[in-house]
């Protein structure tokens, strides 16, 4: 891990067309810039971790167990329950 000091207004680059600018520092908070191309996926760690949370337990579950869940819940919307 590169561990780098950056004031407000500085800003450093990744590869050739990556370019990460601190643009606020207040407390404990930092707002960034990031100038990338389209191609680049930017996502925070938190929102990929769950994600992929997300996908692990969907594939957990058994396709007859979501078939008879939409079943139920057709069955209850009409029911009017």
């Amino acid at each position: 891990m590169l561990i780098m000091k950056r004031r407000a207004g500085e800003s450093f680059v990744i590869g050739d067309d990556i370019q990460i600018e601190v643009l606020e520092v207040a407390g404990t908070r930092v707002k960034l810039g990031i100038v990338a191309p389209d191609s680049v996926s930017i996502v925070r760690h938190e929102a990929k971790v769950t994600r992929e949370e997300n996908i692990t337990a969907a594939q957990s579950v058994a396709p007859d167990a979501i078939t008879a869940l939409v079943n139920r819940l057709s069955t209850a919307t009409k029911s009017g329950a």
